[in-house]
């Protein structure tokens, strides 16, 4: 199995690309982004692009490819709705399209967050937006798409976030992982890694996974 990654320096990313290195069924691994994660490996390569929305320039190295992990993504927060589309909706959905354009036999994963708002007319601004965002991968004449929606993630193995006050919390709250992993919104930063990677091999029977079902994955 070959697989595209899009985000692996973010901690979603970071989780997936382990998980891929470890399992024997993963023969390649690109990584696609502004940043390299400097990693070796022999199933890795990386390859980095300024401008990811626009894959034209690199079409035969990302042809070929049985499934796509899209873990880029950014905070919300301080945004307006018009600057967080553009990120989370028109870079998503350049990437995609050209993707199936190029795989029709790929999977494709998108990381999207609980509470995401599939009617897309709710009051949170980014949950209509990512709501939106899936319903348009949805339609793309992919093999299979999933829209993975994680509540709290628990960062394990080294995993770390990327934003700094994100990882303080998380080194603060570290005491209380094993209390936190039993609610059903909660899940570890392996867990999530693992369960991507078990739906591009076996599928699933919905197309939005919330986390709770993640978890069992």
């Amino acid at each position: 199995m070959k697989v595209i990654l899009f985000g692996a320096t973010g901690m979603v990313g970071q989780s997936v690309l382990r998980e891929c290195l470890l399992d024997v069924e993963v023969q390649e691994i690109l990584t696609v982004g502004r940043k390299r994660t400097n990693q070796e490996h022999n199933k890795l390569r990386e390859i980095e692009l300024e401008n990811v929305a626009e894959l034209s320039s690199i079409e035969g190295e990302v042809t070929g490819f049985d499934a796509c992990f899209f873990c880029l993504g950014v905070s919300s927060q301080g945004m307006k709705e018009d600057v967080f589309k553009k990120i989370t909706y028109d870079l998503t959905l350049s990437v995609a399209k050209k993707l199936a354009e190029l795989n029709p036999n790929m999977t494709f994963i998108y990381v999207s967050g609980s509470g995401t708002d599939s009617s897309e007319k709710g009051r949170a601004m980014w949950a209509r937006v990512k709501g939106k965002t899936e319903n348009d991968l949805l339609r793309l004449p992919f093999k299979a798409a999933y829209m993975f929606r994680p509540g709290a993630i628990i960062p394990m193995h080294g995993v770390k976030s990327k934003t700094k006050w994100y990882q303080l919390l998380y080194d603060v709250l570290k005491p209380f992982n094993p209390l936190l992993m039993k609610l059903s919104i909660v899940i570890s930063s392996e867990q999530i890694g693992k369960a991507m990677v078990q739906v591009v091999k076996h599928g699933y029977s919905s197309s939005i996974i919330e986390s709770s079902e993640l978890k069992k994955i």
